[in-house]
């Protein structure tokens, strides 16, 4: 009928793209990431140099210098295509988990790894449970797949293990799980995330993402249960607490026999060999991964000083933002921006009256913290 469709209009009028289009990309929704320095700062008329940006949880502190080392001497070799396997970082990395290199599949950031189980397990029919104020970027790769998302309300800002539980069916493909939680950075205790996993029937693929489990004391380890066969599919990233953002480039680790599978829907080169380089050098860049933990720590204080000082509800959080109830977030937002602070609406997420703000420097956070007051009438 869809073909009867556009034989007709090929004689009455010119075909458009949308016409031609997979009819699924039309109900796709669109990721909205949190805006750049150079675009606010443009909208208002600011200096970038003056504009901080506290939307999008990177690393205050940077780039890891040693990575950054690397990047410098490896620059004048950069016209050669990259290593497709990541050999030498799939080495160390490796060596550093504890795992067999072939447990291993790296993406363009963990999403591009998220993208990469959908393509390999997710099929029209299928479903898949998360969290209903869950990292996005799970719905939006279970619907490009054509799978349907089932989202489970958090309770107290925090997954509710149990419910998820009973919301497995004989459809459910896959479970999806952060620790902590993007936006809400609340935590799900491990040992009732282990006995989460132990208790999912042998058709489910559970999902861990790590993204910050470098900003915890005690992460998640559920790797002698992926020994065991257990069907868990872990994301990590070098985006967050090593200060690689802008390389892109993240991890998955399971099973040898999963991540062939996932490497067999991967792109050719899909990581590029400047992130390959600052990876490798990243990961032994401990001084920076330590200074980095410290600072999120103080920030975090700070933070939460000012918001019991002056009676500011806000989401206890185990990552390197958190969440802060402000009452109208939109005002808020773009009262922030006016004067050079980017912070995070969460009104996408079901949370219109609170704001995400990432953790910054000392003179950061201060900053924000000004203009926050100023935005809420504190005088």
């Amino acid at each position: 009928m869809r073909g009867l469709l556009l034989k007709s209009k090929m004689s009455t009028a010119k075909i458009s793209y949308t016409d031609l289009v997979n009819p699924i990309v039309l109900k796709q929704p669109v990721y909205e990431p949190g805006k750049p320095i150079e675009l606010v700062a443009r909208e208002f008329g600011l200096d970038p140099d003056e504009t901080i940006k506290l939307a999008s949880n990177e690393n205050p502190l940077g780039v890891s210098p040693q990575a950054l080392e690397a990047v410098r001497g490896f620059l004048n070799r950069s016209y050669l295509y990259p290593d497709g396997g990541c050999y030498l970082l799939r080495q160390k990395l490796s060596q550093k988990m504890g795992l067999e290199p072939e447990q291993l599949v790296f993406g363009n950031g963990s999403n591009e790894v998220m993208e990469l189980i959908g393509h390999a397990f997710f099929q029209p029919g299928d479903e898949v449970v998360m969290g209903e104020q869950a990292f996005i970027v799970y719905k939006l790769v279970t619907l490009l797949f054509q799978a349907t998302p089932i989202e489970v309300p958090l309770v107290d800002f925090t997954h509710d293990l149990k419910a998820m539980r009973e919301a497995i069916t004989g459809r459910t493909k896959a479970v999806c799980l952060p620790c902590p939680n993007n936006p809400t950075g609340t935590l799900n205790p491990a040992d009732e995330v282990l006995e989460f996993v132990r208790s999912l029937p042998e058709h489910v693929i559970f999902v861990l993402d790590e993204a910050y489990a470098e900003y915890l004391e005690d992460p998640v380890d559920l790797r002698s249960l992926i020994a065991e066969g257990r069907k868990i599919i872990c994301t990590r990233t070098f985006s967050k607490i090593y200060g690689l953002a802008g390389f892109r480039i993240g991890y998955g680790y399971c099973s040898a026999e999963c991540a062939t599978l996932l490497n067999r829907v991967r792109e050719p080169f899909n990581v590029n060999a400047i992130a390959q380089v600052a990876a490798v050098a990243a990961l032994d860049d401990e001084d920076f991964v330590e200074a980095s933990r410290r600072c999120n720590k103080a920030g975090l204080t700070q933070i939460i000083d000012f918001c019991k000082g002056r009676q500011i509800s806000y989401v206890p959080s185990c990552g390197n933002f958190i969440l802060v109830q402000v009452g109208d977030g939109a005002r808020v937002f773009q009262s922030l921006q006016e004067v050079g602070v980017i912070v995070r609406p969460m009104a996408p997420y079901g949370f219109p009256d609170y704001l995400r703000i990432s953790i910054g420097t000392g003179s950061q956070n201060l900053r924000m913290i000004e203009a926050l007051q100023n935005a809420l009438g504190f005088s």
